[in-house]
């Protein structure tokens, strides 16, 4: 038998050999073959995907009228404030996302619709329930809770309140226990406060709390080192400007004020995001 003859004859002892049903088990055993190659493919570059996209998060406290003589005015949005400017994010196609989706989005190649923006609310006011929760929930948009321990214990915001923003979609992080400056607390009230406050936000309401966001946004070095050991992915400032993927223990925020209004919040935003 010739070189070529036997070569063609090895090539035939290898192929598959199929029955009666030839054809069609021919094309499944291809298209089995061509889906494990662009699984296997989309895997690896699933695994090796990362996006450096900046992204706003915007900083709100109290979504109320400010009383006559409060200390901190501009803590507090007016409701109508606050319904006007989420729907100019509307108008402009924003999406509001959580810091979750955009964790995944910069480090995993996670999905993130166009023009995400995250919305937070610092240490849990009964009003971010009953007047932020029925705008956002109007949009289908999640808000994001950075939740002090001592503001559900002291009846703030009810265990069934967080229970009620979790259900629409809220995300709930950590914002210590007690709200104080952690760059002047000892190394042990450092501790209970920052992996304390996850301890005991986990046990309450069975979510990951995989986020921290610094009391009055006072961090140093120290701090952060305490905030990378607890197990938080990443934690958020006070310090104006969008957030990104190069600094997670130092996210960037926008606040808004209650002075703001409608145009005030348009320039912000304008000015960072086009």
């Amino acid at each position: 038998m010739s070189a070529n003859r036997k070569a063609i004859s090895s090539l035939r002892d290898i192929r598959p050999h199929f029955t009666v049903a030839e054809p069609a088990t021919k094309l499944i055993v291809s298209l089995l073959v061509v889906l494990g190659l662009l699984f296997a493919g989309g895997g690896r570059a699933a695994r090796s995907v990362r996006h450096d996209t900046p992204v706003p998060i915007l900083m709100y406290h109290v979504i109320a009228v400010p009383p006559a003589g409060v200390a901190f005015p501009d803590l507090f949005v007016r409701p109508s404030d606050f319904r006007a400017q989420m729907d100019w994010l509307a108008r402009k196609h924003f999406h509001a996302v959580t810091l979750r989706q955009v964790y995944d989005f910069w480090h995993a190649g996670g999905p993130l619709p166009q023009r995400p923006i995250v919305i937070s609310f610092d240490d849990g006011y009964l009003s971010q329930a009953t007047n932020a929760l029925p705008k956002l929930r109007k949009l289908h948009w999640p808000g994001v809770l950075n939740l002090k321990v001592n503001a559900v214990q002291k009846y703030n915001l009810p265990l069934w309140r967080v229970r009620t923003l979790i259900a629409g979609g809220w995300e709930i992080d950590a914002h210590t226990i007690t709200h104080p400056d952690l760059t002047t607390v000892d190394d042990k009230r450092l501790w209970d406060e920052v992996r304390g406050s996850r301890v005991e936000l986990r046990h309450m309401f069975h979510v990951p709390v995989d986020f921290f966001c610094y009391p009055s946004g006072r961090y140093n070095a120290h701090v952060i080192d305490a905030v990378r050991r607890a197990g938080y992915l990443a934690a958020t400032t006070t310090n104006y400007g969008l957030a990104r993927p190069s600094s997670p223990y130092t996210l960037n925020r926008v606040r808004i004020n209650g002075s703001d209004g409608l145009l005030g919040f348009e320039h912000k935003l304008g000015a960072l995001v086009p």
